[in-house]
């Protein structure tokens, strides 16, 4: 049974029904001025992709690197042998280990948002895969979570470095800020990852890869943006 919508939502929905922003500016604007909960809410952006052409289909699962992160706290599991420890330390993993880590992975314990994991420790991950791979936990060398580059790929994750993929009908959505984020780095963020998403339009590509896009709070109304490109 789908809830009623609140008094404060349908005030949202009567403000905002007449306002088209021209641009990322003007939507960030009217996005962060619908941010009325006390919460400090997200600021999210959602794009629908056109990823079928002929017979050829596009999938899009890429890390981008977010230049003002997006203001969630991201905790960071490292599996790595012991010679790798310090390095976790150092990029500042939360949690970092080997055999006990398997082991409370194996329990249904997941006390981490992301898994990193050296090319040493990959084949004691074989059985892991049924568990992580539902949860798109399990570290994969193309989004540059299998490295024994350790603490570089640890600190790209703290600060800032997302996954994004579209789903089975081409949406891809992102958390690019918070309502307390000044709005210059929100568009920063935005811009960042707009571009990254154009980057994997196949060169024989004919149209537009991204066909809408739309930027909402966690608890405002949603306003399409106009294609900039």
């Amino acid at each position: 049974m789908l809830k009623k919508a609140s008094k404060r939502f349908k005030k949202l929905i009567e403000k905002s029904i007449n306002l088209k922003p021209n641009n990322i500016v003007e939507a960030i604007k009217v996005v962060k001025e619908n941010c009325t909960i006390k919460f400090d809410e997200s600021i999210d952006v959602s794009f629908k992709l056109n990823l079928k052409q002929k017979k050829e289909e596009v999938n899009v699962r890429i890390p981008v690197n977010l230049p003002n992160g997006n203001g969630k706290k991201i905790k960071v599991a490292v599996l790595c042998e012991e010679s790798k420890i310090q390095e976790a330390k150092d990029g500042g993993a939360d949690i970092y280990d080997s055999e006990s880590l398997i082991n409370d992975i194996n329990a249904g314990k997941f006390n981490f948002d992301k898994l990193v994991a050296t090319p040493a420790m990959m084949p004691k991950m074989g059985k892991l895969g049924k568990i992580l791979g539902p949860k798109g936990l399990m570290p994969n060398p193309k989004l540059g979570t299998v490295t024994n580059n350790i603490k570089s790929i640890t600190k790209a994750l703290k600060s800032g470095q997302i996954e994004i993929k579209n789903d089975k009908d081409g949406n891809i959505g992102a958390s690019i800020g918070k309502k307390s984020f000044t709005n210059d780095k929100i568009e920063q963020n935005y811009k960042v990852i707009f571009e990254s998403i154009l980057k994997e339009k196949p060169t024989n590509f004919k149209g537009n890869f991204i066909t809408s896009v739309f930027l909402t709070s966690t608890m405002g109304t949603s306003f399409k943006l106009k294609q900039e490109k």
